[in-house]
């Protein structure tokens, strides 16, 4: 789609939707939902966090947190979901579930309860259908997010609603982001697990062949001497229990016995040398653990593509067989939105922003191609969208696309416990990024008027 066409689309949303926060919603609407059901992530999560010290902190959602709007206009702190639900005309979307189960030294360990007549199930860290996500205690995350998985979600809905939806609701989902930062999470773990393996082998393999020459060297003989100080070194070090001071001992004791070379067993001979293989042990570690760890990318990055082929089908039989399947007619769907234009890609070098913008595309198309033609089912292209603002970021009234609003906070530099009171300098109310994945105020009311337009024209609105 055009750029031109795209800003259009925003003002035409703007014009006949009304997305910006009015309570009452607009009247004139062709449809009337009874209530508003959504799942998903961070996204969507309208404070499934919002306890304990997050709360304390002024946090609970994933964007810049509280009303601002005596500040500027577009700091509502609401997310997309909650102005969708203000357009329909519906009460203020609650969260499904509400807890944490974390590090109870810094408040993070509260309680799970289910509220009961909240629809809201969408929460920090969800992914598709596997339980453990971004901010997981089984994460080693201090923060202990739930991150009940989509599927679980609709589970639990079905659950409290008679096992069907009614029909009469609409219902939002968007998901699939955490299956990506999870999976590249995994990724760079085992990168480095394997780059910092290879480098211990290199360089503990240089410290002792680089101080062996050296300790060899005033000897009568320097070959022989060298020789022998090597076997001795690496005999050590193949003993149980060796260190690095027991193989550095063995080689010197056995080179100061070397004919000619008695000095080297002072520690104002040796230990310079120590210094100088321990500098080059170093850098060919260093070296070697960058070649193994960019090895282990390249060799493993590819297999993330047709994992998250994997969850966009996964999401898609979720919605065709548990929200559809089970009764609901009005169903929207968004798909990922550009990971690739975020500050944490960004952050990344060309290989792997290639391979992010390789995920969200197999995840996008797999989605797509199971629910596209489904009459009760609205496909929402947010990646063309987002990735347009990224770019073009002017006709959407963005200042900034590249910089995150929030600044650091007492859980680090997340959103979740973002608010004015630690935002960086300036005016940041029309940044797109509000930390260096999730979208500021400003971004989500885009997002909301941008599926507003898309269902009237469904005839949805």
């Amino acid at each position: 789609m055009r750029q031109t066409n795209l800003a259009l689309a925003l003002l035409v949303a703007a014009a006949v939707a009304g997305c910006g926060g009015s309570s009452g919603g607009d009247q004139s609407l062709k449809l009337k939902y009874s209530s508003e059901v959504s799942f998903g992530d961070s996204l969507s999560d309208v404070g499934t966090y919002a306890v304990g010290t997050v709360k304390q902190l002024g946090g609970g959602k994933y964007t810049i947190n509280g009303d601002n709007t005596t500040v500027d206009p577009a700091l509502t702190g609401k997310n997309w979901t909650e102005l969708m639900a203000a357009q329909f005309g519906l009460p203020a979307p609650c969260a499904a579930q509400t807890g944490l189960d974390g590090d109870p030294a810094k408040g993070l360990s509260v309680p799970v309860v289910m509220h009961a007549g909240c629809f809201s199930y969408a929460q920090g860290g969800a992914r598709v259908s596997d339980p453990v996500g971004p901010g997981n205690k089984l994460t080693g995350s201090p923060l202990g997010a739930t991150t009940v998985p989509v599927a679980t979600q609709v589970a639990n809905h079905l659950a409290v609603s008679g096992g069907k939806f009614s029909g009469t609701e609409v219902v939002f989902m968007m998901a699939g982001g955490n299956d990506a930062l999870a999976l590249l999470g995994g990724l760079q773990a085992a990168a480095t697990a394997a780059g910092q393996a290879a480098g211990a082998k290199v360089g503990a393999q240089t410290y002792i062949v680089t101080l062996a020459g050296l300790l060899g060297a005033g000897a009568t003989d320097p070959t022989a001497a060298t020789q022998a100080i090597l076997a001795a070194m690496v005999a050590e070090s193949q003993r149980s229990g060796a260190t690095s001071t027991t193989i550095t001992g063995a080689g010197v004791m056995t080179a100061a016995a070397q004919p000619g070379n008695q000095a080297v067993g002072q520690v104002s001979v040796y230990g310079p040398m120590t210094v100088q293989a321990q500098a080059a042990a170093k850098t060919a570690g260093d070296a070697a653990g960058q070649k193994a760890g960019a090895d282990y990318v390249t060799a493993n990055g590819p297999k993330l593509v047709p994992a998250m082929t994997a969850a966009g089908t996964q999401l898609a039989s979720i919605v065709t067989t548990q929200i559809v399947g089970k009764g609901a007619n009005y169903v929207v769907v968004n798909n990922l939105p550009d990971l690739g234009g975020s500050p944490a890609a960004k952050a990344k070098d060309a290989n792997t922003q290639a391979l992010i913008n390789a995920m969200v595309a197999a995840f996008n198309d797999a989605l797509k191609g199971a629910v596209g033609n489904n009459s009760k089912i609205m496909y929402v292209d947010l990646f063309a969208i987002s990735h347009d603002q990224a770019t073009n970021p002017a006709p959407y009234g963005l200042t900034n696309t590249t910089t995150p609003a929030c600044g650091a906070n007492a859980l680090g530099t997340t959103s979740l416990v973002c608010n004015a009171s630690n935002l960086i300098g300036g005016d940041v109310s029309h940044y797109m990024f509000a930390d260096d994945v999730h979208p500021t105020p400003f971004v989500h009311k885009l997002i909301a008027r941008y599926v507003a337009e898309q269902m009237v024209v469904r005839g949805w609105l």
